[in-house]
């Protein structure tokens, strides 16, 4: 069973976290209010919870509403059990959607923390 959240971009900061529920793949799905050009990502999952594939897929959105995912980057973790922040470039490109699937939980019934998340870029 698939689990999805769809946050605004100010979602996390300093004193929130993100908690999936149960399940192998989890994802979040980002809308920015503007196109931006995305070239790195910070994420800082809670030690026990943490995934250890990431999925990166971008979007941009059509003039009559519609949008389709393509791959950006896919990223394998070394899972730490602890608070452990990874920061990774990928291929910059334009987007107005961000989506992140978590694949390969640390945790036995796939849930996933997160702690911190920013997404590095420029808008367009």
């Amino acid at each position: 069973k698939l689990h999805s959240f769809t946050l605004p971009c100010y979602f996390l900061n300093e004193e929130t976290s993100w908690n999936s529920d149960q399940g192998a793949i989890q994802w979040l799905t980002m809308e920015f209010p503007q196109t931006v050009q995305a070239s790195q990502i910070q994420i800082q999952f809670q030690g026990g919870f943490a995934s250890q594939k990431l999925i990166l897929q971008g979007a941009l959105c059509y003039y009559f509403g519609g949008f389709y995912f393509y791959s950006i980057s896919i990223r394998h973790l070394l899972f730490l059990n602890s608070c452990f922040f990874y920061s990774f470039p990928f291929k910059a490109e334009p987007l107005d959607k961000l989506k992140i699937t978590f694949q390969n939980s640390s945790d036995f019934f796939g849930r996933i923390i997160v702690y911190h998340l920013d997404i590095l870029g420029q808008k367009l």
